[in-house]
């Protein structure tokens, strides 16, 4: 077990094979690739891996390299060190994919059960931000919904939303809905594209206590505006466990993104215009006469 009288003895000077003709890099690869088939065939989550000692001496090698090891597998996400305690198997990361499903289906795609907390439900007047991103006067009636969202009991997120309360009056007569999207399409308002904005930061203190943080503060952040036919439908911010996710964004290869105007019919050259146009792709969502469309990879439904 890697605790504290472990963390002891791999403080003291370790002699290790270090000095023999194999190259660093493929000792080092070799203590991964051990803890990694530890951790894929006999390791549990919340299971100690073997001591930085234990390592040394079934490996022949120093302290130095076999924590270069270590140190690998916690950036990506394998393992976890816990301060005085010891380092153990991490849980499983969830990637981070910008695209058209539930908090709900995603969970459930990996095997987790979904669940959410309520922590308010009710309509309000939006703030100036809110109702710049929503297209909407300032202090217009929204929709707003705060919540955190688990899987497996573990929470994962929270989440504030806001829908314009013209677009769907009785949205909120029956309770929270389990899911936004689903009650925007069964008011004829489908999501259809979207834009995300991400950030890494710190949490406050209300978002490490809902989220079970404890001293590691790290969260990722997403504004999100989610748009039906009929424009700007939902507004949501959320905060992500920084330790439980990671950011997954597909790429091609760069298109053309601008194309002069065309003329106009008849060919005058006064009716002519330089200002751009956006060009015609297949990737890319409609456009409304006052957003242009987000890029393809931060299309996605979130709610």
């Amino acid at each position: 077990m890697d605790l504290d009288a472990d963390q002891r003895a791999d403080d003291e000077p370790t002699r290790g094979d270090d000095a023999d003709d194999t190259p660093v890099a493929h000792k080092y690869l070799a203590v991964r690739d051990h803890l990694v088939a530890l951790v894929a065939q006999g390791l549990r989550v919340g299971d100690a891996i073997p001591s930085e000692r234990t390592l040394c001496q079934q490996f022949g090698l120093s302290r130095m390299t076999v924590r270069q090891a270590v140190d690998a597998l916690v950036t990506e996400g394998v393992l976890v060190r816990e301060q005085g305690r010891g380092t153990f198997v991490a849980p499983q990361r969830m990637d981070f994919e910008m695209r058209l499903t539930t908090f709900g289906e995603e969970m459930r795609r990996r095997g987790m059960e979904p669940a959410t907390a309520v922590l308010a439900a009710q309509t309000v007047a939006a703030t100036p931000d809110v109702a710049a991103a929503l297209e909407l006067e300032p202090r217009a009636k929204v929709h707003y919904l705060y919540r955190v969202r688990s899987a497996d009991g573990d929470p994962m997120s929270i989440e504030q939303v806001w829908v314009p309360a013209a677009l769907a009056p009785d949205l909120l007569d029956g309770g929270a809905p389990p899911s936004m999207y689903d009650a925007l399409r069964a008011r004829g308002l489908a999501p259809e594209w979207g834009e995300d904005t991400l950030s890494a930061d710190d949490a406050t203190d209300t978002e490490a206590s809902l989220l079970g943080l404890g001293d590691r503060r790290a969260v990722l952040r997403a504004a999100r505006r989610t748009y039906s036919a009929q424009g700007a439908t939902m507004y949501s911010r959320s905060c992500y466990r920084a330790d439980r996710y990671s950011v997954w964004v597909p790429l091609r290869a760069p298109r053309p993104s601008l194309v002069p105007r065309r003329r106009a019919p008849g060919g005058d050259d006064d009716a002519r215009t330089d200002v751009p146009t956006l060009a015609a792709d297949p990737a890319t969502p409609p456009t409304t006469t006052r957003h242009a469309p987000a890029a393809a990879a931060a299309r996605g439904e979130r709610p």
